[in-house]
């Protein structure tokens, strides 16, 4: 069982859910233990389980925001600990608004009635849009001198529409960079009254969402007029629905004119619960619906004001098996796989990112169509998502507002996540189909801080039994007739230096061209059996136990870049059904949750004789004093290098086969396997 991490909500740490992630979650691999620059998954078996969803990122900032501009107080429980809500919390407090902790999920916020404490303020929001567009709107029409900054991520996004509509009711702002995107400069408004202000729709629903929500500060009658088609229309639907909560009731004409009535004011409902977010929904859903299931979620069902809610019924078109209830969904897959579906997601623009690595497990080709939006959101996602989808060896079609995707055999890959929590997040159902690497996984600190948490805690991985011990000790013998009882999948890691150093030979790159040389390791082709290796398809075990490749291995090993691309490589071994990897840091570094660890040893002079007997059976000289002392030596090396030291880990099985047989070491590791959970 996975217990939840404890992050201190005061000043959400999410450094602390990515400490507990690489203590605590099995089995998959953080790289890098200070900044966690990837994240190693190896591919899954199932999923099922039941997931407590975080807050909604939408829900959570508008609820935030029109508290600040309500008179009275307002206690918000079950609020999303991430980043979007920290800079939304930390620009309310520089605006002088009352803001209290209350412990866990929960928080007070002392209404301002409109009127900010604070006239003059900087602040700087991220890459929170749910931050940046509304609080643009409220503080433009505030009466203050205010500048909003953000990464350069931020400042790519557009907000000229949302300006200009602003700039009608009279709205001073000016740009501090290049036209119609930010930095902004804000100065006290001279409102003109009664007329109507015209906003684009087919860009952002947020830019709409933030004059909605500013105009009662106006105290006028306002009219909005959406030009063109609008996009998004849930997320208005939301903003409408907490307004109504606070207060303030929108009249609508369809989803062209939106008027807010002259005297509007927000005031307290007392206590209001931010709903479960229904974009991080979609994710565990998938999980079902690919992995088997039942996966449920809760926090969002019938009764949500959320559209992502929505997400379900694609995935019912796609044959999952959908159950719901007012405040909890559940998926599994059909009996017969999933099928592919031509969509139109303008009702489901975040969670319809989900259906594009869905789409790797169905049959046919899925189009998801009106995704605009995605182009200016994060990063541009169609253009991300296609990338990265490629990389994995799907066919993928792109255009201005729709993706297309043919699923095909799936290969391993480094996913870039774009500093974009979704990417990350999408592609993490990509491990049902191969394993694969998640650059920069702490993005998914946005919205939901957790969430490689969750997926450890719903997802079962293909097992590895890790097989360490020194060199002549019979751990590849045991390993590869291990995994042949077993029909598993074998790594024999110590051979993947010679073979990246004979592939480079065969393809003349250099052993000291580094970049060229980890590239090559990254794709190796390899094969291995209990009988032989085989690089490209071809048998190479004699080939890279020559003394010039031995003297390429060891210079290529010295490479960092090299190292790192083998450890993906090794663990891209992990893959259905299991893997029997044997090496000398298998259960240190490589598989560090593998479900079962063995030392394999025995003493210097049992596998100095051994090695003697290998030599003379193939009709070489040998000298058993020198491989007793040449055993001896590398034993010193190994266990005293700095990186990867030879070692028995604590969890490790220890099994001396100074006087036993190949076949009862076999045995006994047979037996052990069938204590644990294969």
């Amino acid at each position: 069982m996975i217990s939840k991490a404890v992050v201190n909500r005061d000043q959400p740490d999410i450094q602390s859910c990515f400490d507990y992630f690489l203590r605590h979650v099995p089995p998959y691999y953080c790289g890098d233990c200070v900044t966690h620059e990837f994240l190693d998954l190896p591919q899954l078996i199932s999923a099922a389980g039941t997931v407590r969803l975080p807050g909604s990122k939408s829900i959570s900032n508008r609820v935030l925001l029109l508290a600040a501009l309500a008179d009275g107080e307002t206690e918000v429980r079950d609020l999303l600990a991430s980043d979007d809500t920290e800079r939304m919390l930390n620009a309310l407090k520089t605006l002088g608004v009352g803001v209290s902790h209350l412990g866990g999920e929960s928080w007070a916020i002392k209404g301002c009635g409109g009127n900010f404490p604070v006239r003059r303020a900087e602040l700087f929001l991220g890459n929170a849009g749910t931050a940046f567009r509304p609080l643009t709107a409220a503080l433009a029409l505030a009466g203050g001198d205010y500048v909003l900054k953000g990464v350069a991520r931020m400042h790519e996004r557009p907000i000229g529409d949302l300006v200009d509509g602003l700039r009608q009711l009279g709205a001073d702002v000016t740009y501090l960079g290049n036209d119609g995107y930010p930095p902004l400069h804000l100065k006290p408004a001279t409102i003109r009254p009664g007329g109507v202000v015209k906003v684009r729709g087919d860009v952002s629903s947020q830019f709409l969402t933030g004059l909605l929500m500013a105009l009662p500060l106006t105290g006028e009658a306002e009219t909005v007029e959406v030009v063109g088609e609008l996009i998004s229309k849930p997320y208005i639907e939301i903003t409408l629905a907490i307004m109504a909560r606070f207060g303030v009731l929108v009249q609508r004409e369809g989803w062209q004119r939106f008027t807010v009535p002259a005297g509007s004011r927000y005031v307290s409902p007392g206590t209001i619960y931010v709903e479960g977010d229904a974009s991080s929904a979609s994710y565990f859903l998938a999980l079902g619906a690919i992995g088997g299931g039942p996966v449920r979620v809760e926090g969002v069902g019938s009764e949500s004001i959320q559209g992502d809610v929505k997400f379900a019924e694609a995935l019912a078109q796609m044959g999952a098996i959908i159950e719901t209830g007012p405040n909890w969904m559940s998926a599994r897959a059909p009996q017969g796989g999933l099928v592919a579906v031509d969509l139109d997601c303008n009702h489901i623009p975040d969670a319809a990112m989900t259906l594009a690595t869905t789409a790797l497990f169905a049959r046919g080709t899925t189009t998801l169509r009106n995704i605009a939006s995605w182009r200016v959101k994060e990063t541009d996602r169609i253009a991300a998502m296609a990338t990265e989808l490629r990389k994995l060896g799907a066919l993928v079609e792109e255009g201005g507002d729709f993706i297309r995707v043919t699923p095909a055999s799936l290969k391993p890959a480094a996913i870039d996540t774009y500093d974009d929590h979704r990417m990350a997040m999408c592609f993490s159902l990509a491990a049902f189909g191969t394993p694969l690497r998640i650059n920069d996984p702490k993005c998914v600190a946005k919205t939901f801080p957790d969430y490689f948490e969750r997926f450890a805690g719903v997802t079962k991985a293909a097992p590895v039994i890790a097989i360490d011990g020194p060199s002549a000790s019979g751990k590849g013998t045991v390993a590869a007739r291990v995994a042949a009882a077993l029909g598993y999948g074998y790594l024999d890691s110590g051979a993947l230096y010679r073979l990246t150093a004979l592939a480079a030979r065969q393809v003349n790159i250099d052993w000291a061209d580094e970049a060229a040389v980890a590239a090559l390791a990254a794709a190796l082709d390899v094969e291995f059996s209990e009988s032989e290796i085989r690089l490209n398809g071809q048998p190479v075990g004699d080939a890279i136990r020559t003394e010039k490749i031995s003297a390429g291995a060891s210079k290529v090993a010295a490479l960092p870049a090299v190292r790192e691309a083998l450890l993906f490589r090794q663990r891209a071994f992990n893959r259905l059904p299991g893997l029997i990897g044997d090496g000398r840091d298998m259960g240190s570094v490589v598989f560090p949750r593998a479900v079962l660890k063995v030392f394999l040893t025995a003493s210097a002079e049992a596998r100095a004789e051994r090695r003697y007997k290998q030599l003379i059976e193939k009709g070489l000289s040998a000298n058993l004093a020198d491989l007793l002392q040449d055993l001896q030596q590398r034993d010193e090396r190994d266990s005293q290098r700095s990186v990867a030291p030879l070692r028995q880990e604590e969890d490790a099985k220890l099994l001396d086969t100074t006087g036993l047989t190949i076949e009862q070491a076999v045995t006994q590791v047979l037996a052990w396997s069938k204590e644990v959970s294969l």
